[in-house]
């Protein structure tokens, strides 16, 4: 045989907490910055050292928040939209600092300087995507870069040339290889010296 016994529900220890006042008084009013949702208090602190300090401390932070939701909800335009209700705050009042310096321009490149004389507007996003199709594949690959297509057929084991062309080469000394390779390292030293011709022209005009 058990015995069983039901405990008794505890009595309800907490109590309902009084609601404060909305309205808040001070003998120096707040002044606002609505627009970064600032309220500054003028009045010094008045503690009480026989009391704890986050209590007090968190009575003043509430009277702040309370007249600040006062005033916005006071000045600020109000109106509803199908995403609730929309409260509109005006431009900052108050300068902030930056905390990074104001970045320099950037030097004008040739080409930029050359763009901008013949009206060339840059590239979206899509015709900057270094994507095509291949058909032959049915996949999409890179323009250039590694692997891409304008790298195609440098590997292969077999490329149809013509015949003079080819002939004319063989009397040079030359390959269809070779001057694949020729040209893309010239394209890299053509690119580099413009690099460096940009950085001549920054540095003379920072001077």
């Amino acid at each position: 045989m058990s015995d069983t016994t039901a405990a008794a529900p505890a009595a309800s220890t907490t109590s309902k907490q009084p609601k404060l006042p909305v309205t808040v008084d001070k003998p120096t009013p707040y002044t606002f910055d609505l627009g970064l949702l600032l309220a500054s208090d003028p009045n010094p602190l008045s503690l009480s050292p026989s009391e704890p300090l986050e209590p007090q401390l968190a009575s003043i932070a509430r009277d702040g928040c309370q007249s600040l939701i006062n005033q916005l909800l006071t000045t600020c335009p109000i109106s509803s939209t199908p995403a609730g209700v929309l409260l509109s705050l005006p431009p900052p009042q108050t300068p902030l600092p930056r905390e990074k310096p104001v970045p320099t321009p950037k030097a004008e490149t040739k080409w930029s300087a050359f763009a901008k004389r013949r009206g060339i507007k840059p590239k979206t996003r899509e015709q900057r995507r270094n994507l095509q199709y291949d058909e032959a594949t049915g996949e999409w690959g890179r323009k250039w870069g590694f692997k891409g297509a304008n790298k195609a057929g440098e590997d292969a084991p077999i490329i149809e040339v013509k015949k003079e062309a080819e002939e004319k080469r063989i009397a040079k000394g030359q390959s269809v290889r070779g001057d694949k390779r020729r040209e893309i390292r010239e394209k890299v030293k053509r690119n580099e010296r413009k690099m460096r011709a940009n950085a001549r022209r920054e540095d003379g005009r920072k001077k």
